[in-house]
């Protein structure tokens, strides 16, 4: 592991970068806040969605760092993340990932809070490794995936090119505003997602997730899951805390009485926003978090 104090030049808030090597990549990470056994609270891992990466938690995980730790990390296959070789990005070995951050941290558990595909990463680690998870907060992502949101991911990245041109052209692929201004927080953002190369610029995503998605619109097929999420969030004997965007088309609100009957353990709750609601409403999330975090004493 290695460390070192950045000045960040996303929304200019100072933060400690490092990276950890977990099998065949190395993961990078942000560190927000006082080390956890001097403040006394649980220290916090947050785990992105699908589209997101590390970079959009700046600003919510410094807030949530008040009076704790708190981490944001790249997947392998995002962000400042290598890609994995053999395409390795199995649930297994998505949440092994998670416990080598906790190691290399020196953290004994944490409380682990995943947005959407990071959602279902958290839920999955926090079953596998009850002994490494104090607490789950799950943003916006339940077992159950809404068809309409489901498809509307697999479009946008299914037909996703190898690169693009410029950080215009891929700000207009993502339904962005083209000409935003280079010193706009949108385009900060997409430069900061993608990286250079000699043709163009490439999505800090792995192709992997791209490949997936186009068999899925050329088949109509999902591939079947190989793991039971709503046992696996009935098993759980910590506290835990279902997050729901009130417009989100991924975490239909039918699906908010069913969490909390899973597990007597869930608080389920909405708030206001899109699927992306660190994006959307970060004032919303991080007061939902703090008090959650206050009522199960995290």
């Amino acid at each position: 592991m290695d460390a070192k104090t950045n000045p960040s030049t996303d929304m200019d808030i100072d933060h400690q970068t490092g990276t950890v090597i977990s099998g065949d990549v190395t993961l990078f990470y942000r560190r927000f806040g006082q080390e956890s056994n001097l403040a006394g609270k649980t220290p916090i891992l947050i785990v992105h969605g699908l589209s997101y990466f590390s970079y959009d938690w700046i600003g919510p995980a410094s807030r949530l760092a008040a009076d704790r730790e708190v981490v944001a990390m790249d997947m392998r296959g995002f962000g400042e993340s290598t890609w994995s070789p053999e395409r390795d990005y199995g649930l297994r070995t998505l949440a092994n990932d998670v416990t080598a951050v906790l190691d290399a941290l020196g953290w004994e558990k944490a409380v682990l809070m995943g947005h959407s595909m990071g959602g279902r990463v958290c839920l999955v680690t926090s079953s596998w490794y009850p002994d490494r998870t104090a607490g789950l907060v799950c943003v916006d992502f339940a077992p159950d995936v809404e068809a309409a949101g489901r498809r509307k991911v697999a479009e946008r990245i299914g037909r996703q090119p190898d690169r693009f041109a410029s950080v215009a052209e891929a700000l207009a692929y993502h339904g962005e505003d083209a000409n935003a201004a280079p010193n706009s927080a949108v385009y900060q953002r997409y430069d900061a997602f993608l990286r250079k190369d000699d043709d163009g610029y490439v999505l800090r995503r792995d192709l992997h997730y791209r490949d997936n998605f186009k068999k899925v619109l050329e088949t109509g097929k999902s591939a079947p899951a190989k793991v039971d999420l709503w046992g696996m969030l009935s098993g759980l004997a910590i506290p835990v805390l279902m997050m729901r965007g009130t417009t989100s088309d991924m975490f239909g609100p039918q699906t908010v009485e069913k969490c909390r009957q899973a597990n007597p353990n869930v608080t389920a709750v909405e708030v206001d926003g899109s699927h992306d609601i660190a994006g959307d409403n970060p004032d919303g999330l991080v007061d939902t978090v703090g008090s959650f975090l206050t009522q199960t004493g995290l």
